[in-house]
């Protein structure tokens, strides 16, 4: 698994009364500064077209990042070529969404003097987007976007297109698309697509008014979050967190930007923005509308709270810590006083153990990688591995035993980094600890 890989998990949401419907979260790592498609693009000769000073480019972009931050939409505008009608409206459409966004730092620059792209349309150039959140963010998220550059007469130089036409695509953003619906909770920042539609004279539409409510229900089973997880976790996190939630599982494949198929994962906890930098970036939530759609209120619940044990733990950012300790405690939060029985959440794990016998010991890293019902056993196994850590030690130690893998030095998969922190912590080895394990799924699911 590269440093940039993505762990599946599983939520078994109970629907109606004793129907269970599986569905996947997951943790990931999204290094989205990729400069998507640059490889491929046919460059022509400088000469094909003029070029800008490095100068004239940064006053055009800080008079955009400016407009951007005061909501001075005719300024913004002013910065667009008023020939160019499609772009220039998708313009409008990213500038009007922007302004509802709680910005505190917005900054288009050059990333590059040279020319991405020099043709007969104009001078395309690769730049540099920052921006941070205010009262989510603590530092600036990066991303590269593709800007065309054209000089008109009497006007001067404005921006005419991107780089979608010499095949350079920016990293993707949420504002990018129609409609965005923001929602900030006392804890969450929700960013939707969909629920600012305009119906028949009336108002919004009904489809609208039921986004809207979808996404201020994310926003409030977040905010009830946070508390359960600080509960257990404890404080030592920003506890805030901003979630996505894209219209199409395309589109939230595309923020993500590791994950080739997201049809049954519900969320998603990852890293965006991070400029290839190891401890870079913005922790971020994504949200699939289709799989995120099936769950009950119950599941929804699990979903969530799981997703921001991840945050709160670093879990997108962790490729080290046991996985069976960093998806364990994300399902035992997300599950604990949730109300659903053993059996329910570890069906597949028991009908495992009644065909093939108990597994020896908790899950390696290599078990989370497959699919079906291995891969929810595996989860299973993880889960009840760390409820029975808590049960038997404490939450305290729970905690204490996943901070102390997190700390221990070796390379991800070492046997020796679990062995560690359970003697350190416990007071067990770790064939002590998956004796223990065995008895208690024993007791469990048998």
């Amino acid at each position: 698994m590269s440093s940039a890989g993505t762990w599946q998990g599983r939520v078994a949401a109970l629907t109606g009364v004793a129907i269970a419907l599986q569905l996947v979260t997951a943790v990931g790592y999204a290094a989205l500064h990729r400069e998507t498609g640059h490889a491929a693009a046919s460059l022509r000769s400088a000469a094909t077209v003029p070029a800008p000073s490095p100068a004239t480019v940064t006053t055009l972009l800080q008079r955009r990042s400016r407009a951007v931050l005061t909501h001075d939409r005719t300024a913004f505008l002013a910065t667009v070529d008023p020939s160019a009608q499609a772009f220039r409206a998708g313009q409008e459409t990213l500038f009007d969404n922007l302004a509802k966004v709680p910005l505190a730092a917005w900054r288009e620059s050059l990333a590059d003097t040279r020319a991405a792209a020099a043709a007969d349309d104009g001078w395309t150039a690769r730049l540099t987007l920052t921006y941070r959140l205010r009262g989510f963010d603590t530092k600036d998220a990066a991303y590269t976007q593709y800007l065309t550059f054209q000089r008109h007469q009497g006007t001067g130089w404005v921006v005419s297109g991107d780089g979608s036409t010499h095949g350079l695509r920016d990293d993707p953003q949420i504002w990018d698309g129609p409609d965005l619906t923001v929602i900030r909770g006392k804890r969450s920042l929700v960013l939707g697509e969909g629920g600012t539609g305009v119906g028949d004279g009336t108002g919004v539409t009904e489809g609208a008014e039921t986004r809207t409510a979808e996404l201020r229900d994310i926003a409030r089973r977040l905010d009830t979050g946070v508390g359960l997880v600080s509960k257990v976790v404890g404080d030592r996190w920003a506890r805030r967190v901003v979630a996505l939630a894209p219209a199409t599982e395309q589109q939230a494949e595309e923020l993500v930007g590791d994950v080739r198929n997201l049809g049954d994962i519900a969320a998603l906890a990852t890293v965006s923005g991070g400029a290839g930098e190891a401890d870079g970036g913005v922790d971020r939530v994504v949200i699939t509308p289709t799989a995120f759609g099936r769950l009950n209120g119950l599941g929804r619940h699990v979903v969530l709270t799981h997703e921001l044990v991840h945050v709160a733990m670093g879990g997108a950012r962790d490729g080290h810590t046991p996985m069976w300790l960093v998806e364990g405690l994300a399902d035992y939060v997300g599950y604990k006083d949730a109300g659903v029985s053993t059996r329910a959440a570890a069906r597949e794990l028991a009908g495992l153990i009644s065909s093939d016998g108990l597994p020896a010991a908790p899950p390696g890293r290599s078990a989370f990688t497959g699919s079906g019902e291995r891969l929810s056993a595996a989860y299973e196994e993880a889960w009840l591995a760390c409820r029975m850590i808590a049960e038997r030690y404490g939450e305290g130690r729970l905690v204490r035993v996943y901070r102390t893998a997190e700390a221990v030095p070796g390379d991800a998969g070492d046997p020796r980094i679990e062995d560690r922190a359970l003697r350190d912590v416990l007071g067990v080895d770790a064939s002590r600890f998956a004796a223990q394990w065995r008895a208690y799924l024993r007791k469990e699911l048998t």
